[in-house]
């Protein structure tokens, strides 16, 4: 490159940056001149879980919806029913560009739930109209897409969560901020295991009345109503079970280790299904490198079983806390015999006290001789969730929106974890071991 070439692709890049800087001033003027106790939001993809996101806005008060946007009539006409039922009047759309178009002036956010691989063309879409966006998990089932969303955040200035809903939920900040990181409950932690897995089920059906034609699919990018009904086994949109399951569980290892992995392992196939693109069952070995040394998680996801459900157990050298999103699966710390006792954790009000602990015993046997040591007793963890699941992480995003409070799962972080899980199913492909580079959780 020589002297002119450099001063041209300088000034480019000065006018570029200058450009961007004058958006996000714009786009944050706009958004300061909105009456920030009146959020108006509309809703990209009604589907299933766009309808458990709607339930959970229309808890928290000063949102309002005012679109509602789906290709599919049948979740159109069932949500924004929904909707008005609350006393919302919404406008209902096919095109989220008409939407954008018509509708810009009158709303501050999005809620984004559409299949994974339209994540960043809606996300990135409502954030340079000027608009805040709440996005579904898995960020995108591709790296690339999910870059530019995290570009697009920082260049526009707009607020952007991702929805890793576990993350603002109340007890497991208890246990991983509390518990873990600030008491040293467990100790060194080493270990973590988790899963998710679910009994074998068929392919998801629709009322045969609300059928889109060819056109319509074809036009949305989908070859068949089998597959717009079951995107998540199709390479083309989702990432399959360990990107739709995985992903939340798989986030909570970088929060408990507070760093990123190292590598990862991973078996899995199509065993089951073999219709279905994505592999039925993965099961996959993180390694992290940690101020005391590697620790490993291991992660699985069965398709054809329901056995253990969903939970997580952080394993450390003085105990394990067991964990789920439903407490029923999963709510105790359980101590190591031979650490210091914990009834001055108790006595805080950090656990609840043991009612009966497990007596000590031994057993002898004439082939193997087994001593049981005394297992303490589970130590129930004190703090409930009272609100839908997802709830909480809405009202971190409109209040961020409102007072600037920090986002539990911004654009980037969401995009750290979308690195990690995404290199599952390479390394189940390529059967080798993924090695990852600090810098590949950067944008």
């Amino acid at each position: 490159m020589n002297r002119t070439q450099f001063m041209q692709t300088a000034a480019l890049a000065s006018a570029t940056l200058a450009t961007l800087k004058a958006r996000a001033v714009e786009n944050a003027e706009l958004a300061a001149k909105k009456n920030p106790d009146q959020l108006n939001i509309a809703l990209i993809g009604a589907g299933a879980q766009g309808r458990i996101l709607t339930e959970s806005c229309l808890r928290i008060p000063g949102v309002r919806f005012v679109a509602v946007c789906d290709i599919w009539e049948y979740n159109q006409r069932y949500t924004s029913r929904y909707i008005q039922k609350y006393g919302h009047d919404v406008n209902v759309y096919v095109d989220y560009k008409e939407m954008l178009a018509n509708e810009k002036d009158q709303l501050d956010a999005v809620v984004v739930a559409t299949p994974d691989w339209m994540h960043a063309e809606h996300a990135n879409a409502c954030m340079e109209a000027g608009l805040h966006v709440y996005c579904e998990k898995e960020m995108s089932n591709s790296l690339e897409k999910a870059a530019t969303m995290v570009k697009t955040a920082a260049d526009t200035g707009m607020v952007m969560q991702i929805g890793h809903q576990r993350r603002p939920n109340p007890r497991y900040i208890h246990a991983i901020e509390k518990l873990i990181h600030q008491e040293k409950l467990l100790g060194s932690v080493t270990t973590a295991t988790a899963q998710w897995n679910r009994a074998k089920a068929d392919d998801i059906g629709w009322p045969e009345k609300y059928t889109m034609d060819a056109e319509t699919l074809d036009r949305f990018g989908y070859n068949s109503m089998t597959e717009f009904r079951n995107w998540r086994w199709y390479k083309k949109y989702g990432g399959g079970p360990i990107v739709d399951l995985g992903s939340h569980q798989i986030d909570l290892f970088e929060w408990v280790w507070e760093t990123n992995p190292k590598s990862v392992i991973a078996s899995g196939g199509t065993d089951f299904y073999d219709h279905r693109e994505w592999y039925d069952n993965v099961m996959c070995v993180y390694e992290y490198d940690t101020p005391e040394g590697v620790a490993r998680a291991f992660y699985e996801t069965q398709t054809t079983t329901g056995h253990r459900g969903f939970s997580e157990a952080f394993r450390g050298t003085n105990g394990t806390i067991e964990i789920a999103e439903v407490p029923q699966r999963g709510n105790s710390a359980l101590r190591e015999a031979h650490a210091p006792e914990w009834d001055v954790f108790a006595e805080k009000g950090l656990i609840k006290k043991v009612a009966a602990p497990i007596k000590k015993s031994s057993t002898k046997n004439v082939a193997v001789d087994v001593r049981v040591t005394a297992e303490a007793g589970a130590w129930p963890l004190p703090i409930d969730l009272t609100k839908p699941a997802h709830q909480p992480h809405l009202e971190n995003f409109f209040n961020a929106i409102r007072y600037g409070t920090e986002l539990n799962c911004p654009a980037h972080k969401g995009y750290e974890t979308c690195v990690a899980v995404l290199a599952v199913n390479r390394a189940v492909a390529s059967q080798q071991r993924i090695e990852f580079n600090p810098s590949d959780f950067h944008v």
